[in-house]
């Protein structure tokens, strides 16, 4: 068993049952089937970020029989914890990705992969969704983008992650010919992220099937996001 100090076993404990817990809100909202999908979760234990850790789900494992001890604690090179709780399974065949994502970009504190029906069907015609509800406006500050296709095995799927999310206002992505990739300040904003980006591509599709989008002037854009990400809410986290 790979000791730890008392402060950081309990805050690796602290994340395994929020990241447990939250692989049902996929289930939930329908973001899921089967076994495919996933969230992680980042343990922070340096000021720079380069020596933290991440827990993400097994592979191939039913949400069901998803539990705090059976989910995978990584280093930020996506290697598994030796003697760690959970090191005796495979973890998710997203776990590159995902380890990219986190060793490029500090501030983020979770990613979420899902295969839900509206955000898969734009990424396989490899279309951004437009910023036409002010919902989206919000949430993502603009268009949901399109990221490059790119096959699962290595952190390909998490450089087009970091290319394409770095500098833009969108937590989401759309992985080309794959699904949404999102991410978050920690796990539950970035399923937050998931919850709504399924929600945008739902509603975007049935607007278009019916006529022309109205697109929503930049500067409306501009401060319906300033508005949500500043003022919205009881306090920075109510939104989450």
């Amino acid at each position: 068993m790979t000791p730890f100090a008392s402060e950081i076993a309990q805050a690796i404990d602290g994340i395994r049952a929020d990241v447990a817990r939250l692989h049902a809100e996929l289930v939930r909202y329908g973001l899921v089937v089967w076994t495919g999908g996933n969230v992680s979760g980042r343990i922070r234990l340096s000021e720079d970020g380069s020596g933290d850790l991440f827990v993400i789900k097994p592979s191939g494992i039913g949400y069901d029989d998803l539990a705090p001890e059976n989910l995978i604690l990584c280093d930020l090179d996506g290697a598994v914890i030796p003697g760690s709780v959970g090191s005796d399974r495979a973890p998710s065949s997203d776990t590159a990705a995902h380890a990219y994502v986190y060793r490029n970009m500090p501030e983020v504190g979770g990613v979420v992969h899902t295969h839900s029906d509206y955000a898969v069907a734009w990424a396989a015609r490899g279309e951004e969704i437009p910023c036409v509800i002010t919902a989206m406006a919000d949430e993502f500050g603009g268009p949901i983008p399109v990221g490059p296709f790119a096959v699962i095995g290595d952190d390909s799927i998490g450089r087009g992650i970091v290319q394409t999310l770095r500098g833009h206002r969108s937590r989401a992505v759309l992985m080309q010919n794959h699904g949404p990739f999102t991410i978050g300040a920690d796990a539950a904003d970035a399923v937050k992220a998931a919850v709504m980006v399924e929600d945008a591509a739902r509603t975007v599709h049935l607007a278009r099937e019916a006529g022309p989008l109205i697109p929503i002037p930049q500067e409306a854009i501009d401060r319906l996001y300033d508005r949500y990400q500043h003022v919205y809410g009881q306090s920075t986290d109510a939104r989450r």
